[in-house]
């Protein structure tokens, strides 16, 4: 790009704000990896492990099994699955014969896929056994030709009651044979795993990544080779001091999910790391895999964080194997922060970015200068300015908030379908984000909000972020989230969420006598409701739009 910033002198010692890319697709960086680390486990499952050079001929079995299916370079494979180790198979199939993924999320109702599924143009889905009869329905409604059903034992060590004993043991059973429905392991068993040459091109579209709908319908991101290599490899640098072919990550965020997708999949394949999957992200199940795999980053959001921090078995742990953190998808707070380095002496390394970045866009310094409350400084490579919020054109200085707008070589190529709003989002080649951040005098970014979450009360302006940091303070508090709602005569005000920790007990009025000594009477919350849990995304962000849209329903 050939840029000098501000952020570039806070960069950790060793990366540079521009990369010599390695100009690979995703799955020649599999094969690359197979090459340098074959016998490295790639995948590990619950213990069972599968090697780099294993991996490798599965996915070039895969992609065989999928051109006997009809399926063509450019056309497009659904995947509906969790973190099990199909999903990397299946993704990586597709794009080594040129194919494009789609990726959806299994807990999606049956019409949240048909939109999804009815966009993408998806051909063949591979999913579970458990959402076949749904697959089967959707087939109907949709463009879908085939599906290609997997079942979570097909790879589990140890018989699957010990995973999930809850789950009737029927479900486990091959699906009856019906037409144009396939089991994973037959086909794949069914073809040879020798070499195949790779069609996916650099600056071809390989993925399409759902937005989630957290502004409305949900929209596909429209991902190239290049966004997903570049971006990895962005973020791969970032790790200076991190070997390749050495580490193991802890797979928490699903791979249908942007962070999941290019901070895990991907960035494991990239540098030969372990990927410890983990299909259910429940803290009882991560202190298990936390015993046995001994990962040594362990990515996540806040809401995992939190969980684990009130989980005695992992505050008794000995956490000294892992290195670092990789905290994304969510403001993270201090004390949070706090907690977790002082139990394991890793890095915490906030980052943040959107799916129409692939999505990573910035990330607090690696062992270096740490500036708590920001989510760090732009990526190698990746231009960043702030803009006023009303027309979007005037540059702001640092200090002011306004429209965080990004630039680099991960913006997406534009939403699937939908150019008018390709042509809103990304305008002369900034990918404007929504979000209203501050920049501050070294580069550091830090989010203030998303435009339309800020709450207007009789004229200020307030957000609602910057509250939930305080209401996370309070001893007693579990979790926090603030909203706008209807006011006749403020316009809007503030009404908090909360939710008190086990054994607690708190009213409102020491709820808002707490937020009265630490911020402006305009921002203190007028309504204070205490639930028993705040609605969450299938990654555990907090889902600010239900509350609001709670808030706007009259009261019974």
């Amino acid at each position: 790009m050939g840029f000098e910033r501000i952020w570039h002198k806070r960069y950790p010692a060793g990366v540079p704000a521009q990369l010599d890319y390695i100009d690979l697709t995703m799955p020649e960086f599999l094969t690359r990896s197979a090459q340098r680390f074959p016998a490295q486990p790639a995948l590990d499952y619950f213990g069972k492990k599968i090697s780099y050079a294993e991996l490798d001929r599965i996915v070039n079995r895969f992609a065989r099994a999928l051109m006997a299916l009809g399926v063509e370079k450019g056309d497009t494979v659904a995947m509906l699955l969790p973190n099990i180790p199909q999903i990397v198979i299946a993704d990586y199939a597709a794009w080594r014969i040129g194919a494009v993924t789609a990726m959806n999320n299994p807990l999606y109702t049956e019409r949240e896929l048909a939109y999804q599924l009815d966009l993408s143009d998806a051909k063949v889905l591979v999913t579970m056994d458990l959402l076949h009869s749904r697959a089967m329905n959707l087939m109907k409604t949709t463009p879908l030709e085939k599906v290609v059903v997997c079942h979570v034992n097909d790879y589990l060590p140890f018989p699957k009651k010990q995973l999930f004993p809850r789950v009737k043991k029927e479900m486990y059973r091959k699906i009856p044979r019906q037409p144009d429905t396939y089991e994973f392991l037959d086909i794949v068993q069914g073809h040879d795993g020798a070499p195949l040459e790779n069609q996916a091109e650099l600056d071809a579209v390989g993925v399409h990544l759902y937005t989630g709908g957290t502004t409305g319908t949900s929209k596909g991101a429209m991902i190239t080779h290049r966004n997903m290599s570049y971006n990895t490899q962005q973020l791969r640098s970032w790790l200076v001091d991190i070997k390749d072919g050495e580490e193991r990550e802890l797979a928490v965020f699903p791979f249908f999910h942007a962070a999941g997708f290019t901070g895990v999949q991907n960035m494991c394949v990239l540098s030969g790391w372990t990927d410890v999957l983990v299909p259910r992200p429940e803290p009882a199940t991560i202190v298990e895999v936390l015993k046995k795999s001994r990962p040594t980053l362990v990515p996540g959001v806040p809401t995992i964080y939190v969980g684990l921090l009130a989980d005695e078995r992992f505050t008794r742990m000995d956490l000294s194997f892992i290195k670092g953190f990789l905290a994304g998808a969510a403001p993270l707070p201090l004390e949070i922060i706090q907690r977790l380095e002082k139990l394991t002496d890793g890095t915490m390394v906030n980052v943040y970015g959107l799916t129409e970045m692939t999505p990573m866009a910035t990330a607090s310094p690696w062992k270096g200068l740490s500036k708590p409350g920001t989510v760090g400084l732009p990526l190698p490579d990746t231009d960043m300015k702030i803009v006023d919020l009303e027309e979007g054109t005037r540059p702001l200085g640092p200090g002011e908030a306004g429209e965080v707008c990004f630039k680099g070589p991960q913006i997406m190529a534009g939403y699937y379908k939908r150019p008018e709003e390709t042509a809103n989002t990304i305008r002369d080649g900034w990918l404007y984000t929504g979000d209203i951040g501050v920049m501050d005098e070294d580069g550091f970014l830090t989010i203030v909000d998303r435009k339309k979450d800020m709450i207007v009360a009789s004229g200020y302006n307030v957000y609602p972020n910057e509250i939930d940091d305080i209401l996370f303070s309070h001893p007693k508090i579990l979790e926090a989230c603030t909203v706008g709602v209807p006011d006749p005569y403020r316009g809007e005000t503030v009404r908090a969420y909360v939710v008190v920790k086990p054994g607690e007990a708190l009213t409102a009025e020491e709820v808002v006598a707490f937020c009265k000594e630490k911020m402006a009477a305009y921002k203190v919350p007028r309504q204070v409701e205490f639930i028993d849990a705040l609605p969450k995304s299938a990654v555990g962000k907090i889902l600010r739009k239900e509350l609001r849209r709670l808030g706007a329903e009259p009261e019974s």
